[in-house]
């Protein structure tokens, strides 16, 4: 499933990953570190909601 920040509007796709954190492809989103953030506005995972 994918997630979508609420403040920009990016799109955490666990089939890409996120190549700027080193997070690798096939990484759930659950299981990304505590501490990550929205690579384009830096909020946390709290400020994301599931993509319909």
């Amino acid at each position: 499933m994918k997630y979508i920040c609420e403040i920009c509007g990016y799109t955490y796709d666990p089939a890409e990953g996120d190549a700027t954190k080193d997070i690798a492809a096939g990484t759930k989103f659950e299981d990304l570190p505590a501490d990550w953030v929205c690579p384009v506005c830096g909020v946390g995972k709290d400020q994301f909601k599931p993509a319909e």
